[in-house]
């Protein structure tokens, strides 16, 4: 009776706080809650990656298994909710997003003021620090926030318990597609202290500045949650169960015990039937999870390959310049847009042509889809492949040539000759230490030291017997999509130059600068020599490496853009960024017909009481995918980024067919009415040896009446006896 007046005592108490429009006031605490930590997070997400390549100085791989790691520690915790759960760990979480910002401030080791840090082991471990307690933040209390929304919500509320769940998705949708936004151009700004870069402090700072109000506000709302009462552990019980059955079974596997018709049933002798047959029922969908993991294992990808894929191509969408970052918000704008369309239009539209389009063949489809968007992002790297610039290996060096005089010259060298008016458009390998150059006009010959894993441009001055030099290249792409420029003096004369976001310095005559950074977009130069000067313009792509010279007929004026020589080192990314859309596309129709049915299918194939052990299960499928990048990533070792990406797409191919065979064979059942049944049955069989004991008093309670019968008479005849006498 107790267990029975508490249940009434907490129905009471749902929903009976003050209510806006229907709604308990504590909902909106919960959604703006929900909206700040999903902006932090997925913020956080979207620029870590780079973080880890640009920042830390990772290479591609080790970038994406610590990524992947992370987001599959996120995806393996399950706790049970109250309050104090969700405040604690939102504590641990803002102190993890707060520790991300402060290991990204480069100032802090940066002692020679180049814009780098300087003792990268301080920034590793202070963002591995910050990372587990964002894991631990967001893991713990990702289950259980929903869970404690719909608690607030009496019985009488049906109806606004699901305008919540609604409300609440949106805003998990809507914070991950701001924050996609928002915090790749925070990254993509410069600052600093003493000197600048790529703001990733700013980045992470602001993904934590909303975590905390996250946290503030739903300790505003604290006095106006309703609380339950924390119940059993049901994953520790299932366990516990399952252990026993098998321990049991093991026990009892000699031929002399009779068998089983379920290995649960050996489990009998301890547990509850009913909690056996609630396994059994979950245990049938647990096993088609199996497959699941290889769909995560490609959609999480769209966070760091695609991310790193996008580094390579042009983002210029006219008045708009997308970041690499940025492309992520096609997912939830997406999800926002095809959620509402397959539920209204083509799901009905396919009931309506008379196709069976059961759950299991929509996740099917899902994963074929999963598998097409790496097809095509295995098109796009190939395209991508074919503009890449090839450098030299360790046992090569590559050559160009820039003829600094006025008038064309004819240069001759192994295997080649070339007519050379300004820059040569292309490098030239050579396998030796050094080669002889010969000049036609007036004839000199020079014998030329090559260093071997090196790109060299060959500065040939129009004084040939003078001395000539050998500028080192650049033997890598530019990083973030920025270029890499730098000038050369062909005048007898000093020349300064700058622009409004650098200076450049004084270059003296026939010499070179250093390679400068520059972002892509309109960039206007300075050039200045004693009292004259004139300005150089050009808009820039991305990820190009140019050498700009200035020669020595060079006429100081308001404009001398005629006069400069451009020579394209490393071409710009020319694959525009719109490529990607199809893939995108394709991995989240994937990701609706997977992600959003499979969920939906596990709740209506799930007992009441082993929901959570499928969310469980569920998030454990996400967290083996993201352990299947870390393997194919630090095993498999491609050549090519195009076979890695074919690799993947051909894996979840081969699993969706297992993943059919297996479905093909599973059979839909109502867990809500074969518990009602199976109650039944056991109040029923209760009954049964009720009436079965009632049978067996039944002759004893004859005897006793005989007994006492008896006995009355006795006592009767001996008062009869004692009158008479």
């Amino acid at each position: 009776s107790t267990g029975k007046d508490d249940v009434k005592k907490e129905s009471k108490g749902r929903g009976k706080c003050k209510t806006v429009f229907g709604y308990p006031i504590s909902i909106f605490f919960i959604i703006v809650n929900e909206f700040c930590e999903r902006f932090s997070y997925y913020g956080m997400r979207a620029v870590l990656v780079l973080y880890f390549k640009y920042f830390l100085r990772w290479d591609d791989d080790l970038a994406i298994s610590i990524y992947h790691t992370f987001v599959a520690f996120l995806s393996g915790s399950d706790l049970n909710y109250f309050t104090a759960t969700i405040i604690y760990l939102s504590i641990v979480y803002a102190i993890g997003q707060v520790a991300m910002a402060v290991s990204a401030i480069h100032d802090i080791t940066d002692s020679d003021r180049d814009g780098s840090p300087d003792n990268l082991t301080f920034h590793v471990v202070l963002s591995m620090m910050g990372l587990l307690l964002i894991a631990l933040g967001t893991g713990g209390i990702k289950p259980c926030v929903a869970a404690f929304g719909g608690d607030q919500f009496g019985d009488h509320q049906d109806k606004q318990r699901r305008t919540f769940f609604s409300v609440f998705y949106l805003c998990i949708n809507g914070g991950s597609l701001l924050s996609t936004i928002i915090t790749p151009i925070l990254r993509a700004q410069d600052c600093g202290i003493h000197s600048k870069s790529k703001c990733y402090s700013l980045a992470f700072g602001v993904p934590a500045a909303l975590m905390a109000v996250s946290l503030v506000v739903f300790i505003m709302g604290s006095g106006m949650y309703y609380k339950t009462k924390p119940e059993g552990n049901i994953m520790l019980k299932v366990s516990k169960c399952i252990g026993f059955a098998i321990k049991n079974r093991f026990r009892h596997r000699s031929k002399q015990y009779p068998k089983k018709e379920h290995w649960m049933d050996w489990a009998e002798e301890k547990y509850d039937k009913l909690l056996i047959a609630q396994i059994k029922i979950a245990l049938r969908v647990l096993l088609l999870y199996i497959p699941l993991p290889m769909f995560w294992t490609l959609f999480d990808q769209k966070g760091s390959r695609w991310t790193l894929q996008a580094t390579t191509m042009d983002g210029n969408f006219g008045s708009i310049v997308i970041q690499p970052d940025q492309m992520q918000t096609i997912n939830p704008i997406l999800i926002l847009t095809l959620v509402p369309i397959m539920d209204s239009l083509v799901f009905p539209l396919i009931k309506k042509c008379g196709l069976n389009f059961t759950p299991l063949k929509k996740m099917t489809v899902g994963m074929i889809l999963g598998a097409l968007a790496f097809v095509c992002a295995a098109v796009i790297q190939l395209q991508i492949d074919k503009t890449l610039p090839v450098f030299p290996s360790a046992s090569q060096s590559q050559l160009k040539f820039l003829n600094m005089g006025n008038t064309p010259i004819t240069v001759e060298f192994p295997e080649n000759q070339l007519n050379l008016a300004g820059a040569s458009e292309e490098y030239f390998k050579f396998e030796s230490d050094q080669i002889t150059v010969l000049i036609a006009n007036p004839p000199v010959s020079k014998i030329v030291p090559l260093t071997k894993g090196q790109r060299q441009t060959l500065l040939i001055p129009s004084a040939i017997n003078d001395e000539w030099l050998l500028a080192s290249d650049l033997i890598y792409k530019p990083q973030e999509g920025n270029n890499e420029i730098r000038f050369i003096n062909g005048m007898s004369t000093p020349v300064e130059v700058s622009s409004a976001a650098d200076h450049y310095g004084q270059i003296e005559p026939l010499q070179y600068s250093n390679y400068s950074e520059i972002k892509s977009g309109r960039a206007t130069f300075t050039l200045q020599n004693g009292s004259q000067s004139c300005e150089y313009s050009k808009d820039f792509g991305f990820g190009g490496s140019y050498t700009f010279f200035i020669p020595s007929t060079l006429t100081f004026g308001s404009n001398c853009q005629e006069s400069i020589t451009e020579s394209v080192d490393i071409k710009p990314n020319s694959v525009h960024m719109a490529l990607q859309i199809p893939q995108y596309f394709l991995i989240t129709a994937g990701e609706v017909m997977f992600s959003v049915t499979g969920l939906e299918f596990s709740y209506s194939q799930a007992p009441s009481n082993m929901k959570s052990v499928l969310q469980a299960g569920w998030l454990l499928t996400n967290a083996v995918g993201n352990f299947i990048v870390l393997i194919v990533a630090e095993i498999a070792k491609l050549p090519k980024q195009w076979t890695e990406y074919i690799l993947f797409a051909s894996l979840l191919l081969v699993v969706s067919i297992i993943f059919s065979i297996m479905a093909s064979f599973y059979t839909y059942i109502d867990p809500t009415a074969i518990e009602a049944e199976f109650k039944k049955k056991s109040r029923d069989d209760e009954d049964d040896e009720d009436d079965e004991d009632d049978k067996k008093k039944e002759p004893q309670k004859s005897k006793e009446m005989e007994k006492r019968d008896s006995v009355s008479s006795d006592d009767e005849g001996k008062k009869y006896v004692q009158t008479s006498m």
